[in-house]
């Protein structure tokens, strides 16, 4: 079963020399109280340099994430943000199961008002793919930008 948060009486993986988790199963996601949990606004993650394996061929996808989301009690801590994407970068799975299971796990630990990912992945084969997923209810009057991603396309 997949390590979601820490007992309180573990320290955060923040600020100590943290390995590389060997996948995102074995991965653990640090959450923070939200020092503004009255207010609706969004924090936003953008991954750029996200990798991860076909499932099929081993051969390397790579991908830009977005990731915004809408607090409640809780906030993601960032470093453990950052290697709980990094394990995959050994980890054979579609676009589709990485994307979708990134923001089901983020849902799962953080229970946020509000969440969405999407996966900008790099074309292979001739063919880029985009994978978004959400869950929740955008409170009203929260702003949300665009993700900023273009569409893919070619030298044309």
């Amino acid at each position: 079963m997949p390590r979601t948060t820490r007992p309180r009486s573990h320290p955060l993986q923040l600020g100590t020399p943290t390995a590389l988790p060997d996948s995102p199963a074995t991965a653990t996601l640090d959450r923070v109280p939200n020092p503004h949990p009255d207010t609706p606004y969004v924090a936003r993650f953008t991954f750029p340099e996200f990798t991860s394996l076909c499932p099929v061929t081993g051969q390397p996808d790579f991908a830009t994430l977005v990731i915004d989301y809408v607090p409640k009690a809780f906030l993601v801590e960032s470093k453990s943000l950052k290697l709980y994407l990094n394990s995959f970068r050994n980890h054979g799975s579609f676009h589709e199961d990485c994307t979708v299971a990134i923001g089901k796990r983020l849902v799962s630990v953080l229970k946020p008002r509000w969440l969405r990912i999407g996966g900008y992945f790099y074309p292979r084969g001739g063919m880029p793919i985009d994978v978004f997923f959400q869950a929740g209810k955008l409170p009203a009057g929260v702003w949300v930008p665009d993700q900023g991603v273009p569409t893919y396309r070619g030298r044309g």
